[in-house]
């Protein structure tokens, strides 16, 4: 009992120690609308509206804001008490449902300055993080994670994949003070490392030697041509010969055919073209390495991963399917309570959500099975029904026929 006691007391130390700076479910209605701040940069950003989708867990719990307008550019933002993450992990995670089957489309957020203009928020405004899936074509389907460094942004030189079905799934970034990185989808690592090592962020700790050069007389060739190896003397031989079975035709006539020339076959003693034989070479000395040195102009920088103020989380981006549906978002410095929040939010509704949607497709797949049934039942009857015409007009030509007889018949008998 003491132990149990013991234990919620550390579980209620850890939360409170934990920070909250913003978190979002969308979970009273259309009062979201007074935390987000449509852009006025363009003026014809497509719209966000609050919905579930077609197919969900829980009909309330899973709304979030939707894009509702195809190949249109979405920009709106929420702003939070601002902090800088000095000192301190943090954690972006949030849900992405592209439940349109999304063809081209962004599906990640960025997170930006305290001092971010949300009225007038665009692709170039400056921000601190992106992060999120990204979708075009079969050639593109993968995280995002782009980092602001003095005012530049970094791409990961990594692949990461993101998921590409119909289905609500969750995306968590943790930066550590320690400049390492992990990306979760589903609450599960899919990738992590060093922001020194997976950027191209700073300068190379080591560059080539300006002074080294390659000595002229070095040689990389593993093997080389034996001198000692001659070419037989019967090598040389033509590719090509004068078929000697081939004769010349009775009916050739040298004045007005010209001079008859036996036809080309290949010569089969031809042994192509000699080249000595390889052997090992003696005066090989390996692939020549530029050799390194410390480079001047690399210094490190322990803090690659802070950032003094972080007080906006946007949603900026193209689709050209609309219907994606963003949801749950937090940002926090705890790890363990973002993956808390994930399995009380994603990890309850996802399996609802896929027993749904295959409801659905189980009651259209029958429903087209029924309108197929229907219309071959329609046709069948329209093709006994015209067998019915047809046997009816048949019926009537025989009558008419026999009737056509019987005049005939009287005719010929009044003539008699």
């Amino acid at each position: 009992m003491q132990m149990l006691v013991l234990l919620s007391y550390l579980i209620t130390l850890v939360l409170v120690e934990s920070s909250v700076y913003f978190q979002e479910q969308f979970t009273d209605g259309d009062a979201w609308k007074t935390r987000w701040v449509e852009s006025k940069h363009r003026s014809d950003y497509g719209q966000f509206v609050l919905s579930a989708g077609k197919f969900y867990g829980d009909a309330e719990q899973d709304k979030g804001l939707q894009t509702s307008q195809d190949a249109h550019f979405y920009s709106s933002s929420a702003r939070f008490e601002p902090f800088s993450n000095q000192g301190k992990t943090l954690v972006i995670q949030f849900t992405v449902k592209h439940e349109q089957n999304i063809d081209c489309g962004g599906g990640y957020v960025k997170l930006f300055p305290a001092d971010l203009d949300q009225a007038d928020m665009h692709g170039d405004s400056n921000y601190n993080i992106m992060f999120g899936p990204d979708i075009c074509g079969p050639g593109t389907k993968k995280v995002h994670f782009i980092i602001n460094y003095k005012g530049n942004n970094y791409l990961i030189n990594k692949d990461i994949r993101c998921k590409d079905d119909e289905y609500s799934h969750l995306y968590t970034l943790i930066l550590n003070p320690d400049n390492t990185y992990e990306v979760k989808i589903d609450n599960k690592k899919v990738e992590s490392g060093s922001l020194e090592e997976d950027w191209d962020i700073l300068p190379p700790k080591k560059i080539k030697d300006p002074e080294a050069v390659k000595p002229d007389d070095w040689d990389e060739r593993e093997r080389v041509e034996d001198p000692d190896d001659k070419k037989p003397e019967d090598w040389d031989r033509p590719e090509n010969i004068a078929d000697p079975d081939a004769k010349k035709p009775e009916d050739w006539d040298d004045e007005m055919d010209g001079e008859w020339e036996p036809p080309v076959i290949s010569n089969p003693d031809y042994k192509g073209e000699w080249k000595p034989r390889k052997i090992d070479n003696s005066k090989y000395q390996g692939i020549w390495v530029h050799p390194e040195i410390d480079n001047p102009d690399y210094s490190s920088d322990s803090e690659i991963y802070s950032f003094h103020s972080i007080g906006v989380i946007g949603l900026d981006l193209w689709q050209v399917k609309s219907g994606t549906i963003f949801d749950n978002f937090l940002i926090t410095d705890d790890a363990t309570l973002a993956e808390e929040v994930g399995n009380d939010t994603w990890g309850q509704t996802k399996d609802p959500e896929k027993k749904m949607k295959e409801s659905q497709e189980e009651h259209e797949r029958i429903q087209l099975e029924t309108e197929e049934m229907s219309r071959k039942e329609d046709t069948k009857d329209e093709l006994e029904e015209d067998k019915e015409d047809e046997d009816e007009l048949d019926e009537e030509d025989d009558e008419d026929a026999g009737e056509e007889k019987e005049e005939e018949v009287d005719s010929i008998k009044d003539e008699l």
